[in-house]
């Protein structure tokens, strides 16, 4: 099990219209992904101010167990990036493995 000191930062997002995104990802965690894309799950296309404040995220839990950094449907990689690709907001980090 990943400890909350070992969960990957989330180290550059660049959706500006999520909701957590205020000079960084503000949520205390994310979700990546589902079975078929490594969507950011917690972005929200709104104009409410989410998050704690603080550009401190990390991934809680990741569905792409097909990822070379994913063991056990936790994140392994030491950081993530997040922005536009397939979908609004995708990590960036992901790699299949």
């Amino acid at each position: 099990m990943t400890q909350m000191m070992n969960m990957p930062r989330v180290q550059t997002c660049t959706v500006a219209e999520c909701g957590y995104n205020h000079d960084g990802c503000t949520a205390f965690a994310i979700t990546i992904g589902s079975l078929s894309t490594a969507e950011c799950d917690t972005f929200i296309n709104s104009g409410e101010q989410g998050g704690m404040g603080v550009a401190t995220a990390q991934v809680g839990a990741c569905k792409r167990a097909d990822c070379t950094y994913n063991e056990n449907l936790e994140c392994r990689a030491p950081a993530i990036t997040v922005g536009a690709s397939a979908d609004k907001a995708d990590c960036l980090t992901y790699q299949r493995g």
